[in-house]
């Protein structure tokens, strides 16, 4: 399945890939052009997929990826080529604010700072969430499914980064992150519970 918002992108090569192929009838030399565009076309529709995750318990991955890194109550986790990068609502909650920023194009794997980045703050019932999609290399749209003032359930899609890269979580000082650097997550995971402080 296409993510939601991807059609144009998704299916930009298809229009040369008809072409050539019409051309390959009569001139065999657009063969080659042809097999390039239908490659280029089935990584268009691998990358831009949307996959159905089981959601878990807790609070989950916002995104397929690598831990980059843990610490106190943020996560930052990298997205490959490899997977999917439509992002999920970690847990129940109001979308507060959304903060768009221009910014840089450096590798999401390294100092992004200064990237391109895309702030959703959730108000929940454990406190404020805090989920930044960062712009990457190859990135240059961040594109949300979410609005101010919209009510979202955990798992629920709140945007996509087209051919990037980074989500960063902030979560609230009572929560319990349950993953580590280096480990390879897929969105819909527990990542973090909430710790229950006795009266």
């Amino acid at each position: 399945m296409i993510a939601k918002g991807c059609y144009g992108i998704a299916l930009s090569p298809l229009p040369f890939l008809l072409i050539f192929s019409i051309l390959s009838i009569f001139n065999r030399n657009f063969v080659i052009l042809a097999f390039v565009a239908a490659f280029i076309q089935s990584f268009f529709l691998y990358f831009f997929r949307d996959v159905k995750r089981e959601i878990n318990n807790g609070i989950i991955s916002p995104a397929d990826g690598r831990v980059l890194y843990v610490k106190d109550n943020e996560i930052a986790i990298f997205m490959s080529v490899f997977d999917m990068h439509v992002n999920l609502a970690p847990y129940d909650g109001k979308i507060k604010k959304m903060i768009y920023r221009k910014g840089k194009h450096k590798p999401a794997y390294g100092e992004t700072s200064k990237n391109e980045r895309m702030e959703i703050y959730m108000d929940t019932e454990i406190g404020e969430i805090a989920i930044i999609q960062i712009a990457g290399i190859f990135a240059r749209r961040i594109l949300p499914y979410v609005g101010e003032g919209q009510y979202v359930k955990k798992g629920e899609k709140i945007g996509i980064i087209k051919f990037g890269s980074r989500v960063e979580l902030k979560l609230p000082e009572n929560c319990k992150i349950t993953i580590r650097r280096g480990d390879k997550i897929k969105a819909g995971e527990t990542i973090a519970t909430q710790i229950f402080i006795n009266a």
